[in-house]
Parts: structure tokens; C-alpha cells; sequence
């Protein structure tokens, strides 16, 4: 077992869609989320007094909950030149510890009463330029590597910010978020067959990223 002391968590972040103006049209997003004190209750798809507005790429039981590591704040400060609040990337929990280099698909963490799974990379959207005004923040996170990671949740249960992070076990295949980031990343024209066949072969991968290397080896 891992030591404890080795994850924290910074901040837990919930939100229901809000309806903001981007490029001169209404958005309605989840990506508004903000800290909460005390106790949350983390279920199958979601936790509780969160929300998403697109149902298709956010949320269910493959990206019950997103996580970002603390870590690449600094970073993105010092690029978008001013003091980030916590979930500037829509998280909902601000972490220590978790870096996509590091935490490996199928992952398996307990966080308070919960046990989770780390099921795939936070693939960044617009709504990231939305948020912060900067037009290619997707494409600038991509180039970076910090993207986050989403948890599927094994057991339901309460945390809080004050919820230890405890690693229970560790995928036999060790691939990285990172690894499979790198290939959603290169698309289907780009990306090495090979490892995508490999990729395949973790049986944790979220279904939507299989769906979508199934597709992609198929068309060639």
C-alpha cells in the first residue's frame, strides 16, 4: 500500500450548468463548479450538487468524477498571467499527487468512504476557452500533457476535502493516462496502430475511448 501522505486532496468542486455568452452566442456548461465545505456524497454517475449540460461527453459512469492535479496550476498561471481559483479546469477534485505520468489506467484509489477507478484522460474541450478567454486553451493543454483524468466509481460513499487518498492497487498493464492522452491526442489519422491495439487490451479504458480506437483501426 502506498503511504498516505503521498496524495492530498486541495479542493472538492461541485456546479449545476450555468448559461454564459461565448463568441456572441448563449453556452450552457457544467464547467462553473466551485469549492465546497464538508461532506459530498459521490454516487455511480455523479456528485451530489454537480451537473453537466452535455450528457454525451461529460458525466455517466466512465467520467463520474474529474480530477486535476494541483501541481499544473503554477504553470498555467504563470501562462495565462493571473491567480487561478480552484476547478479552473471544471474539476471536481483539485489534487496532490496524481500526475497523468504517474497514474495509470485501472488504477484503483480509496478518497474517504469511496472507492474509485481511474477509467480515462479529461480530453479538453472549448469550454476551456470559454471559461478563461483564451481561444487555443485546448489545444495548448494537449501540447502540455495536463489534461486531468476521470474516476468511474466502484463504491459509493461520502469524502471531503480533509479524505485521504489511498492507493488499494495498481493495473497489471501499467498504462499511463498520458500514453492513452498522447494517442486520443495524435487522432485517428496519426495515431500508431499498434499501441492503440495495445490500449485496447485494458480492460479498464472507458468504453467511449475503445469505441472510438475500435472505429479507428477499422477505417484504416
Amino acid at each position: 500500500m502506498e503511504e498516505k501522505s503521498k496524495y492530498g486532496i486541495v479542493s472538492v468542486n461541485v456546479g449545476k450548468p450555468v448559461t454564459v455568452e461565448y463568441l456572441g452566442k448563449p453556452l450552457t456548461t457544467g464547467i462553473y463548479k466551485r469549492p465546497v465545505q464538508g461532506e459530498v456524497f459521490v454516487g455511480r454517475t455523479q456528485m451530489d450538487g454537480d451537473g453537466q449540460a452535455d450528457t454525451v461527453n461529460h458525466g455517466g459512469p466512465d467520467k463520474a468524477v474529474c480530477v486535476y492535479p494541483y501541481e499544473h496550476y503554477a504553470y498555467w498561471e504563470q501562462e495565462l498571467d493571473k491567480k487561478l481559483d480552484y476547478s479552473a479546469f471544471g474539476e471536481n477534485l483539485t489534487v496532490t499527487g496524481l500526475l497523468e505520468t504517474g497514474v495509470c489506467i485501472g488504477d484503483v484509489f480509496e478518497i474517504g468512504e469511496v472507492v474509485v477507478q481511474v477509467s480515462q484522460p479529461r480530453f479538453p474541450c472549448f469550454k476551456l476557452s470559454s471559461k478563461h478567454a483564451v481561444k487555443d486553451f485546448p489545444a495548448r493543454v494537449l501540447d502540455t500533457g495536463f489534461s486531468g483524468f476521470y474516476l468511474r466509481i466502484l463504491e459509493e460513499g461520502r469524502l471531503s476535502k480533509d479524505s485521504r487518498i489511498v492507493k488499494r492497487s495498481s493495473h497489471p498493464m501499467r498504462v499511463t493516462v498520458a500514453s492513452v492522452l498522447k494517442q486520443q491526442a495524435l487522432g485517428r489519422r496519426g495515431a500508431d496502430r499498434d499501441e492503440l491495439r495495445r490500449l485496447l487490451e485494458v480492460d479498464a479504458l472507458a468504453a467511449g475511448v475503445k469505441e472510438s480506437f475500435t472505429k479507428w483501426l477499422q477505417e484504416g
